[in-house]
């Protein structure tokens, strides 16, 4: 995909996705999960290869004294689905709170249904 092409995805300027690929303007959480979506990957998968060099100079590393704890998150965990975040965002953006209330009650009740 052309720098163009994932620019007009993201909303951005190509010069903009330039930026973030050769490092000169950081690429915040929320920037990131959106890469994620249009690339089609994990957001894990952006960290995947990251060298040692940068492993290093994360604050967490320097608290654990560079000893390295990798998580695995099961591909089949309900929590690391796209439809979970997408579904939480849709329950909060929801403004009335009986709404909501409302919406958890089906969804509980739809859950427990066999």
């Amino acid at each position: 995909m052309s720098q163009e092409k994932l620019g007009e995805c993201l909303g951005l300027t190509f010069q903009q996705v330039q930026k973030y690929e050769r490092g000169a303007n950081r690429v915040g959480a929320s920037r990131l999960f959106d890469l994620s979506r249009v690339l089609d990957v994990r957001v894990g998968y952006f960290f995947e290869e990251i060298s040692e060099t940068a492993q290093a100079a994360s604050p967490v590393e320097v608290i654990r004294g560079n000893v390295t704890k990798s998580v695995e998150i099961p591909d089949d965990d309900p929590m690391a689905r796209r439809e979970t975040l997408e579904l939480v965002r849709a329950y909060f953006s929801i403004n009335d709170p009986k709404v909501r209330d409302q919406v958890l009650a089906l969804a509980k009740s739809l859950a427990t249904t066999k």
